[in-house]
């Protein structure tokens, strides 16, 4: 296995793991406690993992980071950030697995449909709708019947997911010419 396939798993495990423990504080600042957490900031950075992939490697690598960092992920999260006794850190933990691997993998499959477009159309179109299905379905696993807000905070983090996105293309417009497969 080459360097960058390494580096491109551990990343995706790294971000999976900090937006799973960020998605439980709401940003406490300009009354935005009830629509946005930390997580949204910190998510979108797997759909840059995952498309940057996908570019260098193809669709089947791509599918394998997503598997590694998914395992690197939700072990890591269930060892220091679930706790067992608290339904609701048992939801997160499950929420987010389903959420990331269907959302990841949708996003590979999207990003090989559109690889032949202009450079910016794939990465776009798969991050931002792999960002709402991710959005939905960890929201409606983690939260659904508590008191959380939860579907203004999946609307405010959904938002901040797409803008981040829209800003994920600089990085991986400038990462593409120095990525190659090893």
């Amino acid at each position: 296995m080459n360097r960058l396939f390494l580096t491109l798993s551990f990343l995706m495990g790294a971000v999976v793991l900090s937006s799973n423990y960020l998605v439980q504080f709401p940003i406490n600042h300009y009354g935005l406690n009830e629509i946005l957490t930390y997580g949204a900031f910190s998510y979108p950075i797997a759909f840059l993992i995952t498309d940057l992939a996908n570019r260098v490697y193809g669709k089947l690598i791509a599918r394998k980071i997503v598997y590694i960092g998914f395992i690197i992920g939700i072990l890591s999260t269930l060892l220091f950030s679930t706790n067992f006794s608290d339904l609701i850190s048992l939801r997160i933990a499950i929420g987010s697995g389903t959420a990331f691997i269907v959302a990841q993998l949708l996003d590979v499959q999207i990003f090989d449909q559109l690889r032949r477009k202009k450079w910016f159309i794939a990465p776009l179109a798969s991050s931002c709708i792999g960002s709402i299905v991710d959005t939905f379905l960890f929201f409606s696993i983690s939260f659904y019947g508590t008191n959380m807000p939860w579907v203004t905070l999946s609307l405010g983090d959904l938002m901040v997911k797409i803008l981040v996105s829209l800003l994920m293309l600089i990085p991986f417009r400038l990462l593409l010419g120095s990525l190659k497969a090893a």
